[in-house]
């Protein structure tokens, strides 16, 4: 205290970005445990409806993730993050509101809205701050503590659940709010430099940042390559995110587990800290057998584990084994939590600091774009045909990422070559 003012100290950058994560864990499984049950059985919503969900989502993602990824650049990522972790929390109180289509759909504009100011400057925020080699580790660790968070969430998701399906949304709202509030007051910046105001009249610099990120991607052959790796991602991924819990509502019997009577929400339960518990020890191996200094061997591990998770999604919609149908959900599950942060550390090998946050964000776009795109195809496949038919169309679709991996490989190493050879 200096006089009459209390003093709040930032706390170390390291931490809060780990407590983030942390949180985001306990929120996201508060909030979406039971959201399936929620949306089938109260909402009322139809295989094709819950993937038009995730359209929504994405389509307010593509339209806001490249305008906010800038701003994060010029003006502050702090703030950015700020903002959307307060505009989420309002989008899962929203949901939660009313069982109505609509509102639902709402919904998920607004926290869509919100992650964008997220996606991109987070991880811009933290690089800048500790570096891009202890940013690679810190994204590891970001997994480990988000599923840790996991597991605390899916523990108060069963009580909250069985109150009322509507509860977790408020719930898991006002936490997001209220670590908005604490971010405000122990999130540091220190190591980003934002564009000096008189340099912010117009939107010319909104839109030179902009360019500029576009032509870090043009000029660089990988980052070409993974931005098509990234939407066939997109593309692929509503199908699974959307149509797995109902797959299993609808075409599976849930078993007794020694003599104890175990419904879907149970069940749920069990299998979210089941899949975090697997996440975390998957990327506590990752961490510390991965060189997140060697990009060509980033890359060369996630098109192993993309491999793997088209065979996981195909066993998945295919078997008629109940047991089986949880293997493949467990393994492809695992392996997809340690993609998102060794994508991370990859792209950050390519981009300078001054516009980190744009091409993240770019790359975010993308993937948000063939969410859109593919999120309808699959849904009246699931529609017309089934929704196994429907999960088998999305293994099929995230099957070329396998090769395309070897082509963005292959232009990395001429790319390291060509300056020596110059």
């Amino acid at each position: 205290m200096q006089g009459n003012k209390i003093v709040i100290r930032k706390m170390n950058a390291s931490w809060v970005y780990l407590l983030m994560a942390f949180f985001d864990g306990v929120v996201g499984k508060v909030t979406f445990t039971m959201s399936a049950i929620y949306r089938v059985n109260v909402v009322g919503l139809d295989v094709l409806q819950l993937v038009l969900l995730g359209t929504i989502l994405e389509t307010s993602v593509f339209l806001f993730e490249i305008p906010t990824g800038v701003v994060a650049d010029l003006y502050s990522r702090r703030l950015s993050v700020i903002i959307g972790t307060f505009l989420m929390g309002l989008g899962f109180m929203l949901e939660g509101s009313l069982p109505v289509v609509a509102v639902v759909m709402l919904a998920q504009v607004v926290w869509g809205f919100g992650w964008t100011f997220i996606s991109g400057a987070r991880s811009a925020w933290i690089t800048d701050e500790v570096g891009v080699e202890r940013a690679g580790k810190l994204f590891m660790r970001d997994q480990q503590l988000y599923y840790l968070g996991s597991l605390v969430g899916i523990v108060l998701a069963v009580p909250i659940a069985n109150v009322s399906l509507q509860l977790p949304y408020f719930i898991g709202g006002g936490l997001k709010i209220m670590v908005a509030i604490l971010l405000i007051f122990f999130m540091p910046e220190t190591g980003f430099k934002p564009t000096p105001k008189e340099e912010r009249e117009t939107f010319g610099q909104f839109f030179s940042t902009m360019r500029a990120g576009f032509n870090t991607i043009r000029n660089r052959t990988t980052l070409v390559w993974f931005s098509l790796i990234a939407l066939f991602v997109g593309l692929y991924s509503e199908g699974w995110d959307r149509l797995t819990e109902p797959h299993l509502l609808a075409n599976y019997t849930f078993p007794d587990v020694f003599g104890m009577s175990m419904g879907p929400v149970e069940w749920f339960a069990v299998l979210n800290i089941a899949g975090s518990i697997l996440v975390i020890a998957a990327n506590q191996v990752a961490s510390r057998g991965s060189d997140t200094s060697d990009p060509l061997r980033l890359a060369g591990i996630l098109q192993g584990l993309y491999a793997v998770m088209v065979v996981s999604i195909a066993g998945f919609a295919l078997t008629g084994n109940f047991w089986a149908a949880i293997g493949f959900m467990l393994l492809f599950d695992m392996l997809r939590g340690v993609t998102s942060p060794l994508s991370g550390a990859f792209v950050n090998h390519f981009v300078e600091s001054k516009v980190r946050a744009t091409v993240l964000s770019m790359t975010g776009q993308i993937d948000a774009f063939g969410q859109m795109a593919g999120g309808p195809i699959i849904g009246f496949v699931g529609r017309l045909i089934s929704l196994p038919a429907a999960i088998l169309t999305s293994a099929a679709i995230l099957m070329p990422s396998v090769p395309l991996f070897g082509l963005l490989m292959k232009a990395e190493r001429k790319e390291i070559k060509t300056p020596a050879e110059v």
